[in-house]
């Protein structure tokens, strides 16, 4: 999906920093509230430092329970302390079901709480919910997921471009199977709009082979728990495992469970997974997983609670409200598992200064 390519380089952000009249200045500096005390000097220019969060209350609200999420609440309360908030919070629901998560978000408003990181349950109802809390005066982000469609009414959308993250996924398990072979695709919830934007990924790599790769089968719905994906790649190894030569999984729990499955069996599929769940990391680290494609929660959070503070504090505006942008996805093998997530913290860095640079207008 195009609008979600949104990443700059490094170049290109410094060079905006520099240039753009409208932009605000930040430290060079990983840490989400350690900003610059001194504004630009340039005319509309202003500083994305935040002056006082004292009044601003951030709930990171997750569309149900999964381990993706889990860094978001380490992530908040360190921004919680960084940023001198007035409080900040992490809460879910048990169920992925769109109406207890308004209702949990009304709850959670009426504690005071005014600014609000989102990933909704429904991504082609929740503009609604958006548009509710937005009407309501509260600063409103959708993190980990962006709405189905093209109109966003939260204030901003920091989401990995899961389209081009399941593209990366299954072009290294093609090079993985030597170019050729069936390839299967493990994912989620079938309705969700992340999972066809995957599907689109993993058959533009596979359509790129000419022939040479074809898709076996797409398997979906089966993350909704760890047993769930393990009984159903069991089932997918029994059934078909002498055809498979690759399998890439873009969804958490199946890729857990690909990364067992394969091991304890013997199988010569080649598999790339998602996400550094340890059990993963380890069979990267051993070669039973040729690769995974990480994803960003933490900056999600970080920067996510940062601006969000800029927004309700009234310090500063998103100049193209609903603005699309990518948190990024790196590609993990044995020769960078000991460093990636270096390059993770300087893609959270990289994209303090995009805001700042491009995205925010701070008076």
């Amino acid at each position: 999906m195009n609008r979600r390519r949104t990443a700059l380089s490094t170049a290109a952000a410094l060079v905006l920093l520099a240039t753009a009249s409208t932009a605000c200045t930040v430290k060079s500096s990983d840490e989400p509230g350690a900003t610059s005390a001194a504004p630009s000097g340039k005319a509309g220019g202003g500083t994305a430092e935040l002056a006082d969060g004292s009044k601003v209350k951030v709930a990171l609200v997750p569309g149900g329970a999964h381990p993706y999420f889990q860094p978001w609440k380490q992530a908040g309360d360190q921004a919680k302390q960084t940023l001198r908030l007035g409080d900040a919070t992490f809460d879910e629901t048990a169920e992925w079901d769109q109406q207890k998560q308004n209702n949990l978000l009304s709850t959670l408003a009426a504690r005071g709480y005014n600014a609000f990181g989102i990933f909704g349950v429904s991504p082609t109802d929740i503009n609604t919910t958006f548009a509710d809390l937005k009407a309501q005066g509260f600063a409103v982000a959708s993190l980990g997921s962006c709405p189905a469609g093209d109109i966003d009414k939260a204030d901003f959308c920091l989401s990995t471009d899961v389209e081009l993250a399941a593209y990366k996924a299954a072009k290294t398990a093609i090079d993985a199977m030597g170019g050729k072979g069936a390839l299967v695709h493990l994912t989620g919830n079938n309705v969700d709009a992340n999972t066809q934007l995957r599907k689109k990924g993993v058959e533009k790599a596979v359509k790129e082979t000419g022939g040479q790769v074809t898709l076996l089968q797409t398997i979906t719905d089966i993350d909704k728990d760890l047993q769930t994906a393990q009984k159903a790649v069991s089932d997918l190894l029994a059934a078909k495992g002498d055809q498979i030569a690759g399998i890439v999984s873009t969804a958490y729990n199946p890729a857990v469970a690909a990364a067992e499955a394969v091991h304890q069996s013997g199988s010569k599929a080649k598999v790339v997974a998602i996400d550094d769940d340890a059990k993963i990391l380890s069979s990267v680290k051993d070669g039973s997983v040729v690769a995974t494609v990480v994803q960003n929660p933490v900056g999600q959070a970080e920067i996510g609670s940062w601006v969000l503070a800029l927004l309700q504090s009234k310090q500063c505006t998103m100049k193209q409200p609903g603005k699309a942008v990518d948190s990024g996805s790196f590609v993990v093998t044995k020769d960078n598992v000991a460093t990636y997530n270096d390059t993770r913290k300087e893609t959270t860095a990289q994209l303090k200064k995009q805001f700042a640079g491009e995205l925010l207008s701070c008076g």
